[in-house]
């Protein structure tokens, strides 16, 4: 099994990264402010105005150390990496797959069904956690309509009827998002998915989480050879990973969404750390941003059982695991992909 390595963020604006033989360094000012061993890291994340040396980036293109810049609010701006790998036969496979209507609707349909039981999922755990909540009732009916749509993707469908279910899937779930909120309801709230750019706190807690989610979900399929921007589920665009944005269907919920929700209830980021730019884009301040990765980087360190391999697996290797199952899919190795259903 593929080992946990750490993910390396950089939010400081003005930071310069370089290569001083096997190290990564972080400058600000000249001045040195980390140095980091390349063989424990296995993507560097850089927010806002951060800078790479060449010989940093061939050092983590050798060692297949993913680098993903995004503005200063996560929002993805451009990556590099080094030498594809994997086997051409895999991605050949991969891309015959994507022209198969049926096939597609298939791994989309897993991919679906997937989603709606983790998003249950955090909706019945937070009924455990506060039966006592005023919105329960709302919550629970939420849970229970979700609850019957995989039933209806049991058979195969076409794809447009597969995302259809998705977004009726996505109603019910973000219509009562705003009831998990427990704590600082003036300033964090949920009314509506907003994207680009994200209009409010919470929205903008989301967006970032999502962000670093992709990161991740991209990096984990090029580790296993599949070619992150030729999906199933969501399709082929210019700029866009649809197979990245496939598998991270399954893992918005228990990865982004929780983290989220936590660290809002538990109160530990604040309304004044977020601000509202010109275009109305709401973005996070340095200590915000950093209480954000904390969170998220706690989060991937925890173990889970895997339901297909039986195993203990640290939850920020999920993405690696199921990037090998649709690996072991798509060879042939499996009758089908097996999507992460949290338990």
């Amino acid at each position: 099994m593929k080992r946990l390595l750490n993910t390396l963020f950089v939010t400081t604006e003005g930071a310069y990264l370089c290569r001083e033989g096997e190290t990564v360094i972080v400058r600000v000012d000249h001045e040195t402010k980390l140095r980091v061993p390349i063989h424990i890291l296995s993507g560097i994340v850089c927010f806002g105005r951060v800078s790479c040396s060449p010989p940093l980036m061939g050092l983590c293109g050798e060692r297949g150390v993913l680098i993903s810049f995004h503005s200063e609010y996560g929002k993805f701006l451009a990556r590099v990496h080094g030498p594809v790998s994997g086997n051409v036969l895999l991605r050949r496979e991969q891309y015959r797959r994507a022209d198969d209507p049926q096939t597609s609707a298939d791994i989309a349909r897993a991919v679906v069904i997937a989603k709606i039981a983790n998003s249950r999922t955090v909706l019945m755990r937070a009924l455990r956690d506060h039966p006592s909540s005023p919105n329960a009732e709302a919550i629970k009916e939420a849970a229970v309509n979700l609850a019957r749509l995989p039933n209806s993707l049991k058979e195969h469908l076409p794809l447009d009827v597969v995302r259809g279910r998705e977004g009726e899937a996505a109603r019910i779930y973000f219509s009562v998002f705003d009831h998990l909120i427990l704590a600082q309801k003036q300033e964090f709230f949920f009314r509506d998915r907003s994207r680009r750019p994200p209009m409010d706190p919470m929205n903008a807690l989301l967006s970032f989480l999502y962000a670093i989610l992709a990161h991740d979900v991209t990096s984990a399929l090029e580790s296993v050879g599949l070619d992150p921007a030729v999906g199933y589920l969501h399709r082929d665009r210019p700029g866009r990973p649809g197979l990245a944005l496939d598998l991270m269907e399954e893992f918005r919920p228990i990865m982004a969404d929780r983290v989220a929700l936590s660290l809002v209830n538990l109160q530990q980021v604040k309304g004044k750390g977020f601000t509202k730019t010109e275009t109305g884009a709401m973005i996070m301040d340095d200590k915000t941003r950093k209480e954000v990765l904390v969170a998220y980087q706690k989060r991937k360190a925890e173990e889970i059982q895997h339901p297909f391999i039986g195993e203990k697996v640290a939850v920020g290797l999920l993405p690696y695991v199921q990037a090998l199952l649709m690996a072991r899919y798509l060879r042939g190795d499996l009758d089908g992909y097996p999507p992460f259903i949290w338990r």
